[in-house]
């Protein structure tokens, strides 16, 4: 979904600005043995994560447009904020914010850095297009995932992950840059230093990609029980009928290419791609749900 694009991005840039500050000032090289390292490490891990966990719901916002239903204008925003409410109450969660926003693709997302304080929003194509009992079922999923607290586990997970491409690309840049080293009699000097921040820079990136890996793997888990969680505050049905209106949309109305594998309908990818999907298929939600008797 749009949260756990938004998520992935914001971290990865915290983590890049951090780490370029971290190697520029060898600050990731004066640690105190591997368990400064480490600490360092987690600090500079967990500070990017939970950073983009903070900003997550205004991030959402900003970047959909969505506008949140303080008062109801319309009996549409009024059955919005009743069914999310309703929602809320039987999963045991505070009542989140409800927000619109523009776009023509069937699409909901939720996000928020605490279950009580969160958001869920819903296209205008989704409105548009979707029997209101199938709306209520995406509703009920979205308000799933808050009440799972998926997107503090998500941030933890990264953290933790976050940590360990810090420490380990530390040494692994400072064993490659001291084997480029020429001269091991001169210390290291000023290109030595800028050696050591390029290899720095680009292990981050590729252990990034590595753990971005983790994270999406955990994303479609988790989906399966938001899935379910649908299915119980709405009915199990319905849900089924969402996403199958869903799979129908994905070529209908696809998503921006950036946005297109992290929606709700993920859409077809084929081989290492499926590495980097937030969602599983919509076959195989389907057919998790209509397995349960």
């Amino acid at each position: 979904m749009m949260r756990v694009m938004l998520f992935v991005a914001t971290n990865l840039a915290v983590m890049l600005v951090l780490g370029l500050v971290s190697s520029i000032f060898g600050l990731n090289r004066s640690s105190g043995g591997l368990g400064g390292l480490l600490l360092f490490s987690a600090v500079i891990g967990m500070t990017g994560a939970m950073f983009s966990l903070l900003i997550s719901k205004w991030m959402a916002k900003r970047s959909t447009g969505a506008q949140v239903i303080v008062e109801p204008r319309t009996e549409e925003q009024a059955w919005l904020l009743a069914t999310v409410k309703r929602h809320a109450d039987k999963a045991g969660i505070g009542m989140p914010e409800v927000a619109i926003y523009e776009g023509p693709e069937l699409n909901a997302f939720a996000t928020g850095w605490n279950r009580n304080q969160a958001l869920v929003a819903v296209s205008t194509g989704l409105l548009r297009q979707m029997r209101r009992d199938e709306v209520e079922a995406v509703l009920g999923h979205e308000v799933s995932h808050v009440a799972n607290g998926d997107m503090v586990t998500l941030s933890l997970l990264q953290g933790v992950l976050n940590t360990f491409v810090v420490f380990f690309s530390s040494i692994v840049a400072s064993i490659v840059s001291s084997a480029l080293r020429r001269n091991d009699d001169d210390g290291p000097g000023m290109l030595d230093s800028i050696v050591h921040t390029v290899i720095y820079m680009v292990l981050q990136v590729l252990f990034g990609m590595l753990a971005s890996m983790v994270v999406m793997w955990f994303s479609r888990y988790r989906e399966f029980r938001a899935d379910a969680g649908g299915a119980s505050l709405a009915s199990r049905q319905s849900m089924v009928n969402a996403l199958r209106r869903l799979g129908g949309d994905v070529n209908d109305h696809p998503l921006p290419e950036q946005f297109r594998a992290m929606g709700i309908a993920a859409g077809q990818v084929h081989g290492w791609q499926k590495l980097f999907m937030s969602h599983p298929p919509l076959a195989e939600r389907i057919a998790a749900l209509e397995a349960v008797r």
